[in-house]
């Protein structure tokens, strides 16, 4: 019996407290712990306090960024133009994308003299242009920020009418939170194309327009044929950009320099098309915010051959598919892909031409994409 007691009086000694007592003390200590916050928790608040615009100082400015160098970046700040550099903490920032500021982007920066300035931070973007980097698309380039709508430059016969690439460029407008807007320059092409076009690549160009006209006429998405020869329907173009910050975007040899000069009267290079490609030569090496009247903006970009698409799962590809939405929920499947299952009602309305094949050819062109690696 003293050996008990003794024992009693050892425990009490270490634990004097009862249950409840000693699991309140143990939860406040968790409380207290900093250590139990998992790191990607503490990115994601990093991230969100890097979003949020810093107080302005009195040597700091807010601005637009017009064009960016290997070395300098030129921002436009109350009618005025700085060219700055990028401050060292923003340089070492690890992102996703391949470049860390793009045209049209808003940013701070430290005024260092009448006409230089040092970026310290860049707004948050509320919409941006974006292709895979490259094949491996471990990493996103960015093409423009801040735009209000894309315009999808295509042309006729120089180059060649490409309709399967215009979905693409659709459907990064609209994951970028952009208006797209179709442009098929160069229609005074199919009735006077150049000496070394055939009749019959004439012909082949009027029937691939036709059937690209019939396929997209019930989408809401605004398709303008244009000349920059002859002028037409120049003018709808140029109230389309009315207080809007437009990007122009496309293949090389499309155009879009030689629209953007016929709508402002400037004089941006223009490259000639090979005749023995019927290809367009890359003329601009850099996207330009050009400032328009009543702080409107247009961008002109590098004509771009491949347009690697970031994200292109099948949900987002739906998304600017509303002609599939009425017949999907008849797939024998809820998550029918519409490739390759059985009794797919997509497939059947390819068949019974309720659906145009132009779109199912578009639709799994974009599926049967290389879909992007995970950035880590």
């Amino acid at each position: 019996m003293a050996k008990i007691d003794e024992y009693l009086d050892y425990e009490e000694a270490f634990h004097p407290r009862g249950k409840r007592e000693s699991r309140k003390e143990r939860g406040e200590t968790r409380a207290k712990d900093r250590s139990k916050y998992k790191k990607s928790d503490q990115d994601q608040r990093k991230e969100h306090l890097k979003n949020e615009k810093p107080p302005l100082g009195a040597n700091y400015l807010r601005g637009r960024v017009l064009t960016i160098s290997s070395d300098m970046v030129t921002v436009s700040s109350g009618h005025k133009t700085y060219l700055c550099s990028l401050k060292g903490s923003l340089k070492k920032e690890k992102t996703k994308h391949k470049n860390l500021l793009t045209v049209g982007d808003w940013v701070h920066f430290e005024k260092k003299s009448t006409d230089s300035g040092a970026i310290s931070h860049v707004e948050k973007r509320s919409s941006f242009l974006i292709r895979a980097e490259n094949l491996s698309r471990r990493k996103q380039q960015l093409i423009a920020a801040n735009i209000d709508q894309v315009f999808i430059v295509m042309s006729l016969v120089a180059p060649k009418f490409k309709p399967l690439l215009v979905d693409r460029y659709i459907l990064s407008a609209t994951k970028g939170n952009m208006t797209p807007i179709v442009l098929i320059n160069k229609v005074d092409l199919l009735d006077d194309p150049p000496e070394n076009i055939t009749p019959e690549e004439v012909a082949a160009e009027k029937i691939s327009l036709e059937e690209f006209l019939d396929a997209y006429k019930s989408l809401n998405i605004p398709i303008v044929p244009l000349s920059v020869s002859t002028g037409e329907n120049l003018d709808q173009l140029k109230a389309l950009m009315e207080n809007k910050t437009s990007v122009f975007s496309g293949q090389s040899g499309v155009g879009k320099s030689s629209l953007i000069n016929a709508i402002l009267g400037s004089a941006l290079p223009i490259g000639p098309i090979v005749l023995k490609t019927n290809k367009g030569s890359h003329t601009t090496t850099a996207a330009e915010l050009i400032p328009l009247e009543n702080d409107a903006f247009c961008i002109d970009t590098p004509g771009i051959k491949s347009f690697g698409l970031w994200e292109n799962d099948t949900l987002s590809i739906l998304e600017i598919f509303p002609d599939f939405a009425a017949l999907a929920p008849q797939c024998k499947f809820p998550n029918c892909t519409h490739i390759h299952e059985p009794d797919c009602a997509i497939k059947k309305g390819v068949e019974e031409k309720t659906i145009h094949p132009l779109r199912y050819a578009s639709y799994t062109t974009l599926l049967e994409d290389t879909p992007p690696k995970e950035w880590e």
